[in-house]
């Protein structure tokens, strides 16, 4: 049960941090187009209009997605509540996966977004 615990922690973990991020980057998004911090893309740094719609926009749908994902991936982890651990291991590495190409594939809705707005060009 410790080690079924422990991975529901873990699958809670990005959902909490992407919501956390898009909260953070809702209020206040990077102002400047940098190297370090910030959605960094040919297509969001090749204006700064581009670079703040950018930045707003995964904010936005970062806070989303990690409050929709946050109860999927507990409830994600009940079929195997009670199990042994190495099934609890397998399952919660899938849950983690899945988290991650969410996370990963949210890239393809702020470029289509920003191609959308701004043309091929960005700006």
């Amino acid at each position: 049960m410790g080690f079924w615990i422990f991975m529901l922690c873990m699958n809670l973990l990005l959902p909490f941090i992407m919501a956390v991020c898009g909260w953070a980057f809702r209020r206040r998004p990077p102002k400047q187009i940098n190297d370090l911090f910030g959605y960094r893309t040919a297509r969001s740094r090749s204006s700064q209009e581009a670079w703040d719609f950018a930045q707003k926009y995964m904010g936005q749908l970062w806070f989303r997605l990690g409050i929709g994902m946050a109860p999927l991936g507990a409830a994600a982890m009940l079929p195997c509540l009670g199990k042994d651990t190495d099934l609890v291991g397998v399952w919660g590495g899938a849950v983690c996966l899945a988290e991650c190409l969410v996370m990963l594939f949210s890239i393809f809705f702020v470029e289509a977004a920003l191609k959308k707005r701004f043309g091929d060009g960005g700006g």
